[in-house]
């Protein structure tokens, strides 16, 4: 495995490989189970497979503290060869953006609902290091987990609206033996709390469940789900939505995919999860 910190040396390498299929796993780093399954389906899929490591700034909210996101350097690049990683890109703040920028991307549409709610701006930010990273990696395909939908969605667009030839792969998220879907953040929670927390799933396939038998009224299910949460946790319910997806759109009548999802508060972390489910509840085999 290479280990690359510039941009010039990165495109370089994959101008070189333009003959070969390239799959590219962009990450901020501190890598887990999350990341690595997704450098698997890249390794699978792909002849060349680079991941990037770059803790963007722009993504960062004024009460976001970008100096103490977890960082373990180290590691990661172990983790990363055990994967069969071929290239590590991990620039600089300052490789990546080394003047003041005289462009920026904004996202329009997919960006006020769910998580984007309550971070403007977190979504430009992601948009504009695609660009350049898609760039940089001249990636063939793009591996992102879909436990976080919504910025897969937004990719999904980004790569619509500006005709990259780059191809996005959502991978299912990777879940505990008790249905959890693994997150950092689960390490926050209480010994109650962490069992408490596998209901998020249950709620998500009684929605499913639902749907498979026949309901087709978004706001019963999510009254539904709503009233399940609140009787078997003691989390605090940030949000519980059914829209459509990709586009993210609110729906009256379920009659094509739909994104389940949720997002709640317990003492010491906020948890988010969901389902992508047809309009006859069942999971898409391909959703791009």
């Amino acid at each position: 495995m290479d280990i690359i910190q510039t941009v010039a040396e990165m495109q370089h390498v994959t101008y070189k490989q333009q003959h070969h299929t390239i799959g590219f796993v962009p990450t901020m780093g501190y890598l887990h189970e999350g990341h690595t399954a997704l450098i698997d389906r890249a390794r699978q899929e792909s002849d060349i497979v680079i991941v990037s490591i770059f803790v963007n700034p722009l993504q960062f909210g004024p009460n976001e503290d970008f100096d103490r996101y977890p960082r373990d350097e180290q590691r990661d690049i172990e983790i990363a060869q055990q994967h069969g990683v071929d290239y590590l890109f991990m620039p600089t703040v300052e490789e990546m953006y080394n003047d003041e920028p005289t462009v920026q991307v904004t996202v329009k549409n997919r960006t006020n609902v769910l998580c984007g709610k309550s971070r403007p701006g977190h979504f430009d930010g992601v948009a504009t290091v695609l660009v350049k990273l898609f760039h940089i990696s001249n990636a063939t395909y793009a591996y992102f987990g879909l436990k976080d939908a919504q910025q897969v969605a937004v990719v999904d667009g980004l790569i619509n609206d500006f005709h990259f030839t780059t191809k996005i792969v959502g991978v299912p998220t990777v879940r505990e033996k008790d249905g959890l879907a693994k997150s950092s953040r689960n390490v926050y929670l209480s010994a109650n709390e962490r069992q408490e927390a596998t209901q998020l799933y249950t709620a998500l396939t009684n929605a499913q469940q639902d749907m498979i038998d026949g309901e087709k009224n978004p706001v019963i299910i999510r009254e539904k789900i709503k009233r399940y949460i609140e009787m078997y946790t003691s989390a605090k319910i940030d949000y519980v939505e059914i829209l459509t997806y990709p586009a993210l759109q609110p729906i009256e009548t379920i009659d094509r995919t739909v994104i389940i999802a949720v997002a709640v508060y317990f003492s010491q972390a906020r948890l988010i999860d969901n389902l992508i489910v047809s309009e006859k509840g069942f999971i898409p085999e391909q959703l791009f």
